[in-house]
């Protein structure tokens, strides 16, 4: 019988909050089989103290014990005497910027060890679950938001007050990823006029979906095909600059998201346009780690311009929500950890020819395996259909003729004609009014745009305004049984009808924006 292995939640270093796994993931672990320990103090700056781990079923051990476990789970890479710690065999499970430290791929290579890049995950859509980038991105969007918000010295939304008018903020958002889509949303949330650019055309849905403004850069741009924005040409950076130039002597609040895979972050944001903002204003520059989009930031500090101006640098932003950030990064590890246990077993393992797990596994029994074969895969919006297909391989949809149609009509109004010419009594009467209300229940439903409508909705509206029609005729019938049937008649259907119309203004009105409530003069 295959003994499980032992997983270990050690402690982050000093000035990380976070950890890898709340008691809660503890316990999710446990459920695959494996034997989960976690190092003495482990989850204490993230709120989740040691008894919380015990209650989880997990066992508490002290530092060396843990390192020498099978599995170690952690969020911040190793250092060269971490490695050093690791058993023989062992698996390091993290976020280890494979890209950017490729000595510690060496480290981890000199012996038979096997390291997992959480960070690595590609950006697929069955994926999603363990991307911990995105969810980190997610948090530090939010966080960054709330820090320009302390820093600002006014209200973030508009208010109407006896003692004057108090205009809302205005905030721009650079790059519209995940990051500055949760910048977006948060700014917005809290009352200001958000601004948002990106290389990308196709998410200024996502922008206007979340209260922001989509500021085009009228510059043709390569499509994005992995989800991550890619290089510029010169033309879309000129383009760019004079925007952020116009942008920064208007808007309160910058904030930058702008990173492209493996390369320093772009310089967005200059010196001048720094200078050119007011007094009090606010940047924060989400880059500040890979170099800053913001000329001026530093690293992790808070630096204030001559012009008053507050830059905040900080790289820490998702460990500000620890027990959130703490809690987010548990679940996509436990998902990914879930995917190389299939037998539940307590047994770790790694399936090389499935494009995830080749993804995340950077070293492999002391063998570096980074980087991984690219992953094809597109999040450009789908090109039409190529139509200059061969004659022979075309199907031309047959449409009636102008002549043919006006055959139709004609036939039609003769054969009415000659039924309530001949038919007896009252067939006539009653064949009249069936058709009439057809064309009228026709004209009724076809003012509603079809994609508002199931095929199913838009079928019942129709019979439902046939009903009415029919009757409402039959309601002066002399039979008093008729006319309260018609009653009813009259009654269901209307609800139907007019309760189709409410939910479709309903839905209209989600995509109608109120210019009302935009910024007014400052």
């Amino acid at each position: 019988m295959n003994v499980p292995l032992r997983m270990a939640i050690v402690a982050e270093p000093e000035g990380e909050t976070r950890v890898s796994a709340s008691p809660t993931t503890a316990e999710r672990l446990r459920g695959l089989g494996y034997d989960v320990v976690v190092e003495r103090g482990a989850g204490v700056a993230s709120s989740f103290p040691d008894d919380a781990y015990g209650k989880a079923g997990a066992t508490l051990v002290d530092t060396e014990t843990a390192w020498a476990s099978d599995i170690v789970l952690r969020i911040t890479p190793p250092t060269k005497d971490d490695v050093g710690r690791l058993g023989d065999t062992a698996t390091f499970v993290g976020m280890l910027s494979p890209a950017l430290r490729p000595e510690l791929l060496e480290w981890l290579a000199t012996r038979s060890i096997t390291a997992l890049a959480l960070d690595a995950v590609p950006r697929i859509s069955r994926a999603q679950s363990m991307d911990v980038l995105s969810s980190m991105s997610n948090i530090s969007g939010y966080r960054a938001v709330i820090e320009a918000a302390n820093e600002f010295g006014r209200f973030f939304t508009g208010q109407v007050t006896a003692a004057g008018k108090v205009p809302p903020a205005k905030v721009l958002v650079a790059g519209a990823g995940v990051a500055g889509l949760a910048a977006i949303g948060a700014a917005s949330s809290l009352g200001a006029v958000v601004r948002a650019t990106d290389p990308r055309p196709e998410v200024a849905d996502q922008v206007h979906s979340i209260g922001g403004e989509y500021l085009p850069v009228d510059v043709a741009v390569e499509q994005s095909t992995d989800g991550y924005a890619k290089a510029t040409s010169e033309a879309y950076d000129r383009r760019a600059a004079e925007i952020y130039s116009e942008q920064a002597a208007d808007v309160d609040v910058i904030i930058t998201t702008a990173l492209i895979p493996g390369r320093a972050a772009p310089r967005l944001v200059t010196a001048a346009d720094v200078a050119s903002m007011r007094p009090g204003s606010v940047i924060v520059d989400m880059a500040a780690a890979q170099g800053g989009n913001v000329e001026g930031s530093v690293a992790g500090e808070r630096i204030v311009t001559p012009e008053g101006v507050t830059i905040l640098g900080y790289t820490d932003l998702a460990g500000r929500l620890p027990a959130q950030a703490s809690q987010l990064y548990g679940t996509n590890l436990f998902n990914l950890l879930a995917l190389l246990t299939p037998g539940k077993d307590g047994r770790l393992v790694i399936d090389v020819d499935d494009i995830v797990q080749r993804a995340v596994t950077v070293v492999r029994d002391g063998a570096i395996t980074w980087p991984p074969p690219p992953v094809q895969v597109s999040a450009a919006p789908q090109q039409a259909a190529d139509v200059t297909a061969e004659p022979s391989q075309a199907k031309p949809k047959r449409r009636l003729s102008a002549g043919g149609k006006t055959a139709l009509v004609a036939l039609g109004i003769a054969a009415l004609f000659a039924i309530c010419a001949f038919a007896p009594p009252p067939l006539p009467q009653h064949f009249l009014v069936l058709t009439l209300a057809v064309v009228i229940g026709f004209y009724v439903i076809g003012q509603v745009a079809h994609s508002l409508h199931t095929p199913l909705m838009s079928v019942t509206n129709a019979i439902s305004g046939i009903i009415v029609v029919g009757a409402m005729v039959q309601i002066v019938a002399p039979s008093p049984l008729v006319q309260v049937i018609a009653a009813v008649a009259v009654l269901v259907a209307s609800i139907n009808v007019f309760g189709g119309f409410a939910v479709t203004r309903r839905m209209l009105a989600m995509f109608v924006k109120d210019t009302a409530t935009k910024a007014g003069d400052r």
